[in-house]
């Protein structure tokens, strides 16, 4: 049997009726209380990753000093023990502490609305790993499609413009996080690379659109991609990317595929160097042409090539 959904009409509650003013404004304060660490259980399938950093040195550092400012957001599940929603790294640094408990404030609701809870207040933080944000993006979409709002996102080619009811679905999460269908899209990609690739988007090392092309490849092929980044130390440009997927997609892409693309030079990979007017007038006259320059120094570093060539058979 479907679960039937609350709906808020702005009436008083049942309960409410019976009681004062005093008690109905009591009962609709923030519910806050000091819960012990050891109740608390991290939400499942937690999409932002708590690093032991410099940011979480800091953070205990705060709390140190002043406390848990800003409670953690909590849950009671059906057992009586305690979901966290938003607060893992807060919880965290109260562990390395050796706090034996935190402040909390108690949220009635279900696990679908404590997804979006959990994804719109870690939204406001200043840096979340791209592959972090696409994990939460995931989960949040999941949980509207549960709550009976329709979203093709994780369906829809990214770059294919959304239409009718599939764009209406789609303008409340473009509101809540500032990214647009497409970036959100792009997000939610990432979530199909393997685990090496997710590390390198994450540290700058790979692009989100190189990274995009490449979430359309299998395991198997994502796996050759990440074995010659190891060997060749280069990462995909968006370029070779495309056509990675391009193969892919005809079929045409297997590890000696993979590796012929890898292993071309970029233009960007290519060395360049710069003289400096003062290192090299002395050997020119005033106002030189730039061409008759550049014979001259490529003319002597062809003398100078051949004479060590002659000084390394002399030396034999």
């Amino acid at each position: 049997m479907s679960k039937v959904k609350k709906i808020d009409l702005g009436m008083t509650a049942y309960d409410e009726l019976f009681m004062t003013d005093e008690e109905r404004k009591e009962n609709r304060l923030p519910k806050i209380y000091d819960v012990p660490l050891s109740e608390i259980d991290d939400f499942p399938e937690h999409p932002y990753r708590v690093l032991d950093d410099e940011d979480m040195e800091a953070l205990m550092e705060s709390i140190k000093e002043r406390g848990v400012i800003t409670p953690a957001l909590v849950r009671k599940k059906d057992d009586g023990r305690y979901e966290m929603i938003s607060g893992h790294r807060r919880k965290r640094a109260c562990e390395r502490l050796g706090l034996l408990s935190m402040r909390c404030e108690l949220k009635d609701i279900s696990r679908d609305e404590a997804i979006i809870l959990m994804v719109d207040s870690n939204s406001q933080r200043s840096e979340i790993a791209p592959c972090d944000k696409g994990r939460a993006y995931q989960m949040k979409l999941e949980a509207i499609k549960r709550q009976g709002e329709r979203t093709d996102l994780t369906s829809t080619p990214v770059g294919e413009k959304l239409k009718g009811k599939e764009a209406t679905s789609v303008s409340k999460l473009e509101n809540d996080s500032g990214d647009s269908a497409t970036q959100i899209q792009r997000y939610i990609r990432l979530t199909n690379l393997v685990p090496e690739l997710q590390d390198f988007v994450d540290n700058g090392k790979i692009k989100m659109r190189p990274a995009v092309e490449l979430s359309y490849l299998d395991e198997e092929a994502q796996r050759d991609v990440v074995d010659l980044i190891d060997e060749t130390e280069a990462f995909p440009s968006h370029d070779q990317a495309i056509r990675m997927r391009k193969a892919f997609d005809e079929g045409k892409l297997d590890y000696n595929a993979v590796d012929k693309i890898m292993k071309e030079e970029k233009p960007n990979q290519k060395p360049s160097y710069k003289l400096k007017y003062e290192d090299i007038k002395a050997y020119f006259k005033p106002g030189a042409d730039f061409e008759v320059v550049l014979r001259d120094i490529l003319k002597g570093l062809e003398l100078l090539k051949k004479q060590r060539a002659r000084e390394n058979r002399e030396a034999r």
